[in-house]
């Protein structure tokens, strides 16, 4: 027979709700009451029933994540930063996959609702309408990088666009002049901010320079379209002076193309990226790029997200803006110039 909560209350000589209230974490029991409560739960072996605490707390204790992709040392980071929240409060999560496909990250929320009490979900599909059609309102969302308009949920954003112009801005002021991008996918809402930032900036710093040709190579964030611009620039007649990957992951690829031609960076070209993942420092040379917290933005979003549960009512909705920084390296050439500046350097 599986050992029930009364059991526990009759060996810890409680009422079934003292029980209860101890094994919640609620702050109504005294400590002797919790300490008895639990030396009896650990004697019995009792194992709380989750579906039986779900109905009497309206809770699952439990988080869903939806994002674009689970490869890659980005998801892999801000995966590690929400579970490390949630761990703090005892919560789980189950996370998802969308595969960069609507439909996919349509039945993905679906499926989680009701098996959640909230989501966190980064995916380029997701506006008002998208989440009116999928989700009810009453389940509270947090939404990561994305372009969503007239919704009613909390949202945290990478200062995209701001990156990509301090980044293109430090190449400018390093003394180049013909600058390629490997862009991301087009209908992502990060690589088009980063484009635009790139675009805007050399338009502003460089007036009347004419754009290298071609200044812009399409990439979808993965190592191998990295790997595929890199052999694409390598086979140009002339180089350009540097490439501003928009991300980290295509800048390495791009990296290993470069140095399979005979190209040695910054000797030969200058390479720098975005997002500062943990690789990016390791690779030879180490990685000029823009740091984005990843970590500590999975955690404030999982924060964000428990609060708007436990404050259900009049709970404000915020939309914050996660701040960049330039991490200069040895890729860019800043090192081997001396070059002095005002920004991290590593």
């Amino acid at each position: 027979m599986a050992v029930t909560i009364k059991d526990v209350a009759r060996a810890a000589n409680v009422s079934v709700a003292s029980v209860s209230r101890a094994l919640n974490g609620s702050g109504t029991v005294t400590e002797e009451t919790r300490k008895l409560v639990l030396a009896a739960a650990r004697s019995l072996r009792y194992i709380p029933h989750s579906g039986a605490r779900s109905l009497s707390t309206s809770r699952t204790q439990t988080i869903g994540v939806v994002l674009p992709d689970l490869h890659g040392e980005f998801f892999s980071e801000l995966i590690r930063g929400i579970d490390m929240a949630a761990h703090r409060r005892g919560l789980h999560l189950l996370v998802s996959s969308s595969h960069g496909d609507a439909g996919e990250a349509a039945l993905a929320m679906r499926a989680m609702s009701g098996r959640v009490d909230g989501l966190i979900v980064m995916s380029p599909h997701v506006d008002a309408g998208f989440l009116a059609d999928n989700l009810a309102d009453s389940l509270p969302i947090v939404l990561l990088n994305t372009r969503a308009t007239g919704h009613d949920c909390s949202a945290l954003a990478v200062d995209n666009h701001g990156g990509a112009a301090d980044m293109v801005q430090h190449l400018v002021e390093m003394g180049h002049r013909s600058i390629v991008m490997i862009a991301g996918p087009a209908d992502n809402f990060e690589s088009q901010e980063r484009l635009r930032g790139f675009r805007e900036t050399m338009a502003r710093l460089l007036p009347g320079v004419p754009a290298f040709e071609p200044d812009v190579l399409r990439g979808d964030f993965g190592e191998e379209s990295g790997y595929r611009a890199g052999q694409q620039l390598r086979a140009l007649k002339r180089l350009p002076d540097a490439v501003f990957a928009a991300n980290d992951m295509m800048a390495i690829g791009c990296l290993f193309a470069l140095g399979e031609g005979g190209l040695v960076v910054p000797r030969d070209i200058a390479l720098v990226g975005f997002d500062d993942v943990p690789t990016a420092r390791f690779v030879a040379p180490p990685l000029t790029t823009v740091r984005v917290r990843i970590t500590e933005m999975g955690s404030r979003a999982l924060e964000c997200l428990a609060f708007e549960i436990e404050n259900p009512q009049g709970t404000k909705k915020t939309v914050q803006v996660v701040q960049t920084e330039l991490v200069v390296r040895r890729s860019c050439g800043a090192h081997a110039q001396g070059g002095a500046d005002n920004n991290i350097k590593e």
